[in-house]
Order: structure tokens, then sequence, then C-alpha cells
């Protein structure tokens, strides 16, 4: 018996949103695991069942499955698909935004979400960039910076970045880009 096509996204399921904002203390905690941070990456580009998610992450099935879980209850993925196969019912699992953005991160879900970018970079096959670089800005100059580098990310047309259009077809290497703008806190007393 072959697999059947997938069918249209399940009833109940919300429709793919362009930006989702992580504002509730509910959302959180999920994205304070690397295994998590992880998954919403490779979830980014098309829909995957666990078992594929775990092959591609080099992870137990059980575990995957688990982190899913986990995701799909704080309203970061949901069932995108689901396809009648000989042993039951293969669920797709999607990002439920195109881009997330943390409206106040949390120092745990940052530190997850660098740990998973470092687990990237180690298991790269390219030499990655990574650079990290201090400037003294004015507050006009770092909110213009910010704004640059925010359309630089989100391929607005127009700007010298890569539009989402213009990405390149299926079967080409995705490659992460990770883009932070924080303001350094003034020490009680400067040293220098």
């Amino acid at each position: 018996m072959r697999d059947q096509p997938p069918c249209s996204q399940p009833p109940g399921s919300p429709p793919p949103e362009d930006v989702l904002e992580i504002v509730a203390t509910e959302q959180f905690a999920p994205l304070a695991h690397p295994l998590r941070q992880r998954l919403l990456f490779a979830l980014g580009h098309r829909p995957a069942t666990a078992s594929q998610l775990a092959a591609h992450l080099d992870a137990r099935k059980g575990n995957v499955a688990h982190h899913l879980k986990v995701l799909r209850e704080a309203g970061l993925v949901h069932i995108a698909e689901t396809r009648q196969v000989r042993g039951g019912t293969e669920q797709y699992y999607r990002r439920t935004a195109r881009q997330m953005v943390v409206a106040e991160p949390q120092a745990a879900g940052t530190a997850a979400m660098l740990a998973a970018v470092a687990q990237e970079l180690d298991l790269s096959p390219a030499e990655p960039l990574l650079t990290l670089r201090h400037l003294r800005l004015s507050p006009a100059k770092a909110r213009e910076l910010g704004e640059a580098l925010a359309q630089l990310v989100d391929g607005v047309d127009g700007v010298d970045g890569v539009d989402e259009a213009e990405e390149e077809p299926e079967g080409q290497p995705v490659h992460g880009v990770l883009v932070a703008l924080y303001q350094q806190a003034s020490p009680a007393s400067p040293t220098w």
C-alpha cells in the first residue's frame, strides 16, 4: 500500500502567520531548551515528521516527539498536515510562524537559543562566520542600525539581503543568520 498524498491542514490548526510575537510566559520555558530551538530551526522551511526530525538532528525519536508536544502546547508549532500510511497516521509539524520575535527576551531562552546555534555551528560542514564587535553609537544610530539589520534578516525588498522570494530552490544548503544588537550594561564605576 502506498502512502496517500497529504491532507489539507487539519481542522482547528491555526493558519501560519508571518510573524509571531512571543509574549506569554508559558511560551518562554519551551524556548529554554536547545533541542527545541533546533526543532524550530529545522521546521522553518518545510513540515516534517518526528521521525524525519530525529534523523535530521541525530536525536532519539521519543525525545523529539516529547519536545514537539511541548512546542505545540505553547503554540509554537502545529500539525500542518497528516498522511495515512500503513501503520497509521503520520503528523507533519510546522512552525506556527515564519518568524518568531521574543518581545522581552529572558536569560534562559536566550541561553538555549545560543546553545542551539553553537550546536549548529559545530555541525556546519562549511566554515561559519562568527564575529562579535562592540560599537559606540548614539541612540539614534543604534535604532538606525537595528532597523537595517532587521530589514536584512527579514528580506525586505530594496535591501541588499536575500528576499524570501529570491531564495535558492529546494536542495540548496540552508544557512542560519543570527543577529543581535544590544546595549551593554554600564558598569557601576567605569574601570577605563
